[in-house]
């Protein structure tokens, strides 16, 4: 079974969240109904990007890409964010 790595958008903040998963309708859903401390206060959330890997370690190193400086030049470059 694959892992992602995904960015949501709060549709209320404009806001970006990264993150990682195995089940990507599930997880969108934990998010949106509160079950997430960090992303309760600015729902909803829709999904915006994500990418699939092979295995837990690739998508989790692709999830810290994304939150470092050089992971966010490259989501602006790429048009993503």
């Amino acid at each position: 079974m694959p892992y992602y790595t995904y960015i949501l958008k709060s549709v209320s903040h404009g806001t970006y969240y990264y993150g990682h998963t195995k089940n990507l309708e599930k997880r969108l859903e934990e998010h949106n109904k509160g079950l997430v401390r960090y992303t309760k206060g600015r729902r909803p959330w829709v999904l915006h990007y994500f990418e699939e890997f092979p295995t837990k370690s690739q998508a989790m190193k692709r999830e810290y890409f994304f939150k470092s400086f050089q992971g966010y030049r490259f989501l602006k470059s790429q048009q993503i964010i």
